[in-house]
């Protein structure tokens, strides 16, 4: 196998991911196209995600992509992510991530209704609230989940689990209004608040789409997932592959030799996958600097990180679960996280003291961010330990 060392993934990912400046992408569809994927579980990180890649966006360039244009869709999938993706690739996630989530979301929701005790039939019940849902929302309706609890009364209900001071209610609605989007029946249609943050009307797929869902096939859709990362992370191993689709590591297998992966040797011993033709290892290129949002699809590309991270800034960087807070880079590697004060000046944490070349380049980041967001302060549930000023013991 040729020799893929760890210096040209750096640059290769510098270059294709677009966040070196000088590499940076026109427009958000090309920018999420490169990516595969974006990641959308917390609303901002979208727009901060294209912003890091795309100089002169502005927010009324994304939402037009996103809510007028419909270029890029958000549709839950890989490990029950909620994902933007580019429409094309849509298909080829129905009938893989989505469909495997959805069928795991329907077991789960069935048998919880079951055990409650008032359903006796828990996947029947979900299939008849499901086409009610459906039915309010035909000829191009959009509702919030709110309006719609009011319209589909079914979707009041909620399971109570548990006893004594142990017992809970948990709501039907979110679990099964999330069943019917990986499903790709409804849509998160507009926003019905700031950028910032997430309140979704949801609407049909058909209306939304101007054409009902079709999926590839299962095979075939894995194996599109698959080429697609692959441009975007390859050389990443069967383990990064995995865990990034939430599959099997028989279905990731499968998907490599669908596609005709080649191996390459990483610096790490374990062998790396790319497509055929792309085992060239990338040149070395000048210094850069980027700040990238909580969990940005660069930092979230890979499961096997210690090529860009240090192992030891983990506890700081991440939460237990490896998803990721905001991340400075610099040539390649994180070195740090970025915050903002109350007058959302962005400023760079570094985990050691950088160099004098390192510090210039990021606090000329840290001031380009500053002014793309223009005094709005952006919150996040997933601020890493380090963000939020905590001591690790």
């Amino acid at each position: 196998m040729r020799r893929f060392p760890d210096d040209a993934r750096r640059a290769r990912l510098a270059r294709r991911h677009g966040i070196a400046p000088g590499y940076r992408y026109a427009d958000p569809v090309s920018a999420t196209t490169a990516m595969t994927v974006l990641h959308a579980t917390e609303a901002p990180s979208v727009h901060l995600s294209l912003a890091a890649r795309v100089d002169g966006l502005t927010i009324g360039t994304v939402d037009d992509a996103l809510y007028e244009q419909r270029s890029l869709v958000k549709q839950l999938a890989m490990r029950r992510t909620l994902f933007v993706f580019p429409r094309d690739l849509l298909p080829a996630a129905w009938g893989s991530a989505s469909a495997r989530v959805a069928a795991t979301q329907l077991r789960s929701l069935a048998a919880d209704l079951e055990r409650a005790g008032s359903i006796s039939d828990g996947a029947a019940w979900v299939e008849a609230t499901g086409r009610e849902v459906l039915a309010h929302l035909a000829g191009g309706r959009e509702l919030d989940a709110a309006t719609l609890r009011a319209e589909v009364p079914l979707l009041e209900a909620r399971i109570v689990s548990g006893s004594g001071r142990w017992q809970q209610e948990t709501p039907i609605a979110p679990r099964l209004l999330t069943l019917l989007g990986a499903r790709g029946q409804l849509m998160r249609g507009r926003n019905g608040g700031h950028w910032r943050l997430a309140r979704p009307r949801w609407t049909s797929t058909e209306s939304w789409l101007g054409e009902p869902a079709v999926a590839l096939p299962e095979q075939e859709g894995y194996a599109e997932l698959v080429r697609r990362w692959l441009w975007t992370f390859g050389p990443g191993t069967e383990t990064d592959l995995s865990w990034w689709l939430g599959s099997t590591k028989a279905a990731a297998r499968r998907a490599l030799a669908d596609v005709a992966a080649v191996g390459v040797l990483l610096d790490s011993g374990e062998t790396g996958w790319v497509l055929p033709g792309d085992d060239e290892p990338d040149p070395g290129l000048e210094s850069w600097a980027a700040l990238l949002p909580t969990l940005d699809p660069t930092t979230m590309g890979w499961k096997q990180r210690d090529f860009y991270l240090d192992p030891q800034d983990v506890p700081y960087l991440f939460d237990t679960v490896g998803n990721a807070g905001s991340t400075a880079w610099w040539n390649g590697r994180v070195v740090g996280c970025w915050v903002q004060d109350d007058d959302g000046v962005v400023r760079v944490i570094h985990r050691r003291e950088p160099s004098d070349e390192a510090r210039a380049a990021l606090d000329r980041e840290a001031a380009r961010l500053t002014d793309w967001l223009a005094g709005e302060v952006v919150s996040s549930i997933f601020a890493s330990p380090q963000a939020r000023g905590e001591r690790l013991r």
